[in-house]
């Protein structure tokens, strides 16, 4: 994709180009295989936002693992969490005595990882780690919520591409940009 396309003249910046995804997605999957050397984890992506990411990142991985996939909502068509959080899709396979990443897009308040956190907890997981994209940790309302692996922080401000999105729109986008307000602030 070209960065004159009509996708990129919505953006006030790129803040992360797709190059430095690469990179830091490669060096994640490092980590993991390292991390859970001699283990089989289950890896659970976070749809939709999380999607992107976690196919870029599951092959970077060097492991036997399975995948699962939840759908989570606390947004609807929102730029802010409403704070209350829907499970729209759970998991196909029981994770009891399992080693379990949770792999999401962006942390943000940290309400919807931190009520998923739990439910994975009581199902029985024998670990639970979090991996993120971005993590945003000035919005961050779950104080004690532990994101185990980050590609990049970020600033607050919104956020589209590579998965994440405004209104269903910019997933496609190679890179992450921040969203101009002029997009989502409807007079």
């Amino acid at each position: 994709m070209r960065n004159d396309s009509k996708m990129y003249q919505d953006l006030d910046r790129i803040l992360v180009t797709r190059e430095e995804i690469a990179r830091k997605v490669q060096e994640l999957g490092e980590k993991i295989t390292r991390d859970y050397e001699g283990r089989s984890p289950v890896l659970i992506c976070i749809l939709k936002g999380a999607c992107v990411f976690f196919t870029d990142l599951v092959r970077a991985i060097d492991l036997p693992l399975t995948m699962d996939f939840m759908a989570i909502s606390s947004y609807g068509s929102a730029t802010k969490t409403t704070g209350v959080v829907r499970v729209l899709k759970d998991l196909d396979q029981p994770i009891l005595g399992q080693d379990v990443i949770v792999v999401e897009d962006i942390v943000d308040t940290g309400v919807t990882l931190n009520y998923l956190r739990q439910i994975l907890i009581q199902r029985g997981a024998s670990s639970l780690k979090i991996a993120a994209l971005l993590d945003k940790p000035a919005r961050r309302k779950i104080k004690d919520l532990k994101v185990d692996y980050v590609c990049f922080d970020i600033p607050d401000a919104f956020v589209v591409g590579y998965g994440l999105d405004y209104d269903q729109r910019y997933r496609n986008l190679p890179d992450i940009g921040v969203l101009s307000p002029a997009i989502y602030e409807k007079p």
